[in-house]
């Protein structure tokens, strides 16, 4: 079966949207999970309408971003197979796309909760900063990244109406923090290995030194495992939980950080850490397998 031009361009738009990385908007289930609301389908339907929402968000930033990088992705070894940068996808019907995407996002969020399309709204206005100029600002640009996860978080819980845990917040700025760093590092490190000069493809790897990330990332995966340590071992939440064993499900965030820092320092590859872990078995094991155990404490 012949494929029309509809059927290219509608593939093309999909993949400017980048569903494999949605992943990503599960943070806005974690609120759901640790008030021990999962199975509760009232509050179960409002945060997956939620997650839905910044999934179409995600995806408008995303859509956004490649028509604003579009010359630079075309010098990129990797990005320039994306569609705007390709010439598979206009950047009219991109744009179109994106402003429908985010105005849903806004409405449905907003029917569930003001507060919650607060939540979305500035995750959309934090990007777009990012994607205009401020993603060009060494430390800034991750820090952006990190305040993005914290408002899924913060979204999720407005969602399902439970107080965000200051726990989980300091553990997911943490984390997204350390992920944005691992990303930084091996840009920089295939930039050099490339040949290719430091910022030619994003201008705040030229604010970053090799060494400093190794440090920041060492710094900030430590203190990830450790937010999280004291978070299962802290009375409110063995209180909450009425057990102390969680702090068992330690070791597994541990490896996945060490999983993480493996796929960015040693094997590095032309795609992203962030997009090689979704596809990185030993890294997928460790996630569901710290998954499967903390549902098995909280929900027993």
């Amino acid at each position: 079966m012949l494929e029309t031009p509809q059927s290219m361009s509608l593939e093309a738009l999909v993949r400017t949207l980048r569903p494999h990385q949605w992943v990503k908007n599960l943070f806005v289930l974690a609120p759901l999970v640790f008030s021990k609301h999962l199975f509760n389908g009232t509050y179960a339907l409002r945060a997956l309408i939620a997650t839905a929402a910044f999934c179409a968000v995600s995806g408008a930033v995303y859509a956004f971003n490649d028509v604003r990088d579009v010359e630079a992705d075309r010098q990129h070894p990797v990005k320039r197979y994306r569609p705007i940068a390709a010439g598979l996808l206009s950047e009219r019907v991109a744009l179109i796309a994106a402003g429908a995407l985010a105005t849903s996002a806004l409405v449905v969020t907003g029917l569930l909760d003001w507060t919650v399309a607060v939540a979305a709204a500035c995750y959309l206005v934090v990007n777009l900063s990012y994607s205009l100029y401020l993603k060009q600002v060494a430390f800034v640009d991750v820090t952006l990244i990190a305040i993005g996860f914290l408002l899924r978080v913060l979204a999720g819980a407005f969602a399902i109406g439970v107080p965000p845990s200051p726990w989980l917040l300091a553990c997911t700025a943490l984390l997204a923090m350390f992920l944005g760093l691992g990303k930084r590092a091996h840009e920089l490190h295939w930039s050099i290995q490339s040949g290719k000069e430091v910022g030619h493809t994003r201008a705040a790897l030229a604010g970053y030194s090799a060494g400093t990330l190794r440090w920041a990332i060492g710094l900030v995966g430590a203190a990830t495992c450790i937010a999280y340590v004291l978070y299962t071992l802290d009375h409110h939440t063995v209180a909450f939980f009425g057990t102390e064993h969680l702090v068992w499900t330690a070791p597994f965030p541990a490896l996945g950080i060490a999983r993480f820092a493996w796929l960015a320092f040693v094997d590095v590859r032309e795609e992203s850490p962030t997009e090689a872990m979704l596809r990185d078995w030993p890294f997928l094991a460790v996630v569901a397998t710290w998954g499967v155990a903390v549902l098995a404490i909280v929900y027993r």
